[in-house]
């Protein structure tokens, strides 16, 4: 039987006693109902799972007493960046979680010029918080046992130049140089995917990542939308590069 998965922002040894966050005890006794002596994996993005054992189960407490640290050898072997420009609500969401599964390593929202979501001040800090909270709920899922960064929204010309240096740069566009058959990038080469908006790069934007080294990448005849095109190119460049 597959064991429960829990991420927790917590230093974790083999041996130790820790107490659990509150929101990970009420997932744990309230929501799965497991009590003193069961068992389930926790995690903190070092690459690691630890066995854990329920020693208290109380009301005002849960501690968990930890094994011996597993490493996950799971993570993609190639580097893969989105570079997203922000959807709405469960659209980001579905991008978010489903990259996360397909092993990218990190996430940069970008506001370009078309982007309809605007958001400043305490609305950004809930809105990032809820989607590292979905890039989490998809690495307990997946089995992944590091977390991908999540950088906090910038302008497009910001999240260009801070991709690594010698990164592999590519954006979708059905008359773009490259095809998945044309790809060649040293094994230790990151890849960074741009994605525009709902209403996709404006000229601008096409022209900013032009100047910044992002090259075409042709994806297929058909035109896809923002929460389809990130998968799709993250799927196959795995498949091309990657793990798949």
């Amino acid at each position: 039987m597959r064991l429960t998965r829990c991420h927790v922002e917590l230093g974790l040894a083999a041996g130790a006693e820790v107490a659990l966050p509150e929101a990970t005890a009420n997932h744990l006794l309230r929501v799965l109902r497991l009590s003193e002596g069961d068992a389930c994996v926790l995690f903190n993005g070092d690459g690691h799972d630890y066995p854990a054992t329920l020693s208290v189960a109380g009301k005002r407490e849960a501690r968990v007493r930890l094994g011996a640290p597993q490493a996950v050898h799971n993570e993609s072997p190639r580097p893969i960046l989105l570079l997203q420009g922000i959807a709405r609500g469960e659209k980001m969401d579905l991008i978010l979680q489903k990259a996360t599964e397909l092993g990218v390593s990190a996430v940069l929202p970008v506001n370009a010029e078309r982007t309809e979501v605007k958001l400043d001040g305490p609305r950004l800090e809930k809105r990032v918080a809820h989607w590292r909270s979905v890039i989490v709920s998809a690495c307990e899922q997946s089995g992944r046992a590091r977390v991908p960064a999540l950088a906090m929204p910038q302008s497009l010309a910001a999240a260009a130049a801070a991709v690594p240096a010698g990164a592999l740069k590519l954006t979708l566009d059905p008359h773009g140089e490259h095809r998945l058959s044309t790809l060649e990038a040293a094994a230790d080469t990151p890849v960074v995917v741009a994605i525009g908006p709902e209403g996709g790069w404006s000229p601008k934007d096409r022209q900013a990542l032009a100047q910044a080294g992002f090259q075409g990448l042709q994806l297929g005849p058909r035109i896809l939308r923002t929460e389809t095109a990130g998968l799709a190119a993250i799927a196959a460049l795995q498949a091309r590069l990657g793990d798949l």
